[in-house]
């Protein structure tokens, strides 16, 4: 590649200001950024936080008082990740994807051992070996964040994302074949037949989430029970936690109906075997539209709602987000048919409405009800706004974008400061009443 007379070639440095766009030729040192160390920023931000009564939020909604600002919570699915966001000013995590666990070098042939067996004792024994591992993730979560709420999401994407790729595996196997090699090949024949066995025509709408919870529910409940062993081994240790576990794409409270009382079962039998008891919380997240159009419902079982805006924008669009930023998203913005792209500016008249609407019916079987969003959205001052709006507790980003969604959610509450009531003015009265009241009750 050559701009501007210099030349590139492929495998050649280059460096990217993620901020301005600018590209360099070459390798630049990098180092991480230290809000400490800027300290009319660190004044900024804490003066943000007072505007929005951060800290107090969850006490006030639990008593049914008005809020006046909106939490900033984290993305985080590592201990590393909590520690980080805690250090930019996050008071929770709102989203732990735990999943992304299962993808570590260590773990990932255990669980495809998990997908492939063929007997629930095969399964068992390869969840058995995933537990000490979630156990131990979780842990550290709770530790990083000592004291503030950590939501962590069950199993969400479909299982052939765990799976080697179908083409590679084929191209393997032809391969093998042409070159007269037995050795593993009838082996690399059944994964072939496994994951071909798995396909989906749209497997993000397909077995994934709750759907895949109720199919195979030793997987969650593998999950739930090293959270709440973890969090149990914390609480011992002296630290304070505070689990959510988080049922991914729910679109009936039937779903829920099925799989929440048998993770809340484990969950009390942890307790009873630890011998320790503190609080935690079962919710959703909504990301199908129909999950928002029957909040009500859903709150029945719900604790809290989280809005898992990608999702939700996904399917309320019908837009497959790859595809739509790759081919056709551009076009629409220059044309002026949409002003901006949904995946990065809520789109507050439709996928917002549905926010709203969910919020209100939920609220009004749960009054208490805890909401949050935790979708790429979180960090977007645009829809940090219109989270506040619409009565969000929280919103949780990246930990990197967590002191420009701190400044947004002061930015909503100067913006939406509540209405002050008039005071009420005394009715004027002649003086002839008035006398003639003090004669009636004095009895002259």
């Amino acid at each position: 590649m050559t701009v501007g007379g210099t030349t590139l070639n492929e495998g050649d440095w280059i460096s990217v200001d993620g901020t301005t766009g600018k590209v360099f030729a070459g390798k630049i040192p990098t180092s991480e950024p230290s809000l400490e160390e800027q300290k009319e920023l660190m004044t900024l931000l804490k003066w943000a936080d007072e505007i929005c009564a951060r800290g107090n939020i969850r006490e006030a909604v639990a008593r049914g008082y008005p809020t006046r600002g909106l939490q900033v919570w984290a993305n985080a699915d590592y201990p590393k990740d909590a520690r980080r966001a805690r250090s930019y000013g996050a008071v929770g995590i709102g989203l732990c994807r735990t999943e992304h666990m299962f993808f570590e070098p260590e773990r990932l042939p255990i669980v495809q051992r998990m997908i492939l067996a063929e007997t629930s004792e095969e399964r068992d024994e390869a969840l058995n070996l995933l537990l000490p591992h979630q156990r131990k993730d979780f842990d550290g979560l709770f530790e990083a964040m000592d004291g503030y709420p950590v939501i962590i999401r069950l199993i969400d994407p479909p299982l052939h994302e765990f799976m080697p790729d179908e083409e590679k595996l084929l191209e393997e196997v032809i391969t093998m074949r042409l070159k007269d090699e037995t050795n593993g090949l009838s082996e690399k024949e059944h994964l072939l037949a496994a994951v071909r066995g798995m396909h989906e025509s749209n497997p993000m709408m397909g077995l994934r989430g709750v759907r895949l919870s109720i199919a195979m529910p030793g997987i969650v409940e593998m999950q739930v029970r090293a959270v709440f062993e973890a969090a149990a081994d914390c609480s011992k240790r002296g630290i304070k936690v505070k689990p959510e576990i988080m049922i991914p794409l729910v679109g009936t409270e039937k779903e829920l109906d099925w799989i929440q009382p048998r993770l809340e079962r484990i969950a009390k039998t942890v307790m009873a075997e630890k011998g320790i008891k503190f609080g935690y919380k079962f919710g959703t997240m909504i990301e199908v539209p129909r999950a928002a159009l029957t909040g009500e419902t859903v709150a029945k079982r719900a604790e809290f709602f989280s809005f898992g805006t990608n999702d939700l924008t996904q399917m309320t669009f019908a837009y497959s987000r790859d595809d739509a930023e790759r081919n056709f998203l551009d076009i629409y913005q220059e044309q002026g048919i949409l002003k901006k792209n949904p995946f990065q500016t809520l789109d507050r008249h439709g996928v917002g409405r549905l926010m709203k609407w969910a919020i209100k019916d939920g609220r009004e079987t749960r009054p208490n009800l805890e909401v949050g969003i935790c979708g790429e959205h979180g960090g977007d001052p645009e829809s940090i706004e219109w989270c506040h709006i619409i009565g969000n507790n929280y919103v949780s980003c990246s930990p990197f974008r967590v002191p420009i969604a701190r400044l947004a959610a002061a930015h909503a509450a100067l913006t939406h400061k509540p209405a002050k009531k008039a005071p009420v003015k005394p009715k004027k009265m002649p003086v002839k009443k008035i006398l003639k009241a003090k004669k009636k009750s004095s009895g002259k």
